[in-house]
């Protein structure tokens, strides 16, 4: 390897390693929100899952009888 290349690879390490140390902060209203959305989006799907069951239970019912 060249010392250019070596340098390089150097510069990218010191690199990475200060981007790992800084410190991250997250909002938690942020995060709650998200929770929030997730509920009411799986709430939504069991409801259609629900009524979708429903819906071919009946007619398989009402074709069969």
């Amino acid at each position: 390897m060249t010392l250019i290349n070596k340098e390089k690879i150097v510069l990218s390490n010191k690199m990475t390693i200060n981007n790992l140390s800084e410190t991250k902060s997250t909002n938690i209203n942020v995060l709650l929100n998200r929770v929030k959305l997730d509920q009411k989006k799986e709430s939504r799907k069991k409801l259609i899952f629900t009524a979708a069951t429903s819906l071919g239970v009946v007619l398989f019912g009402v074709l069969i009888f």
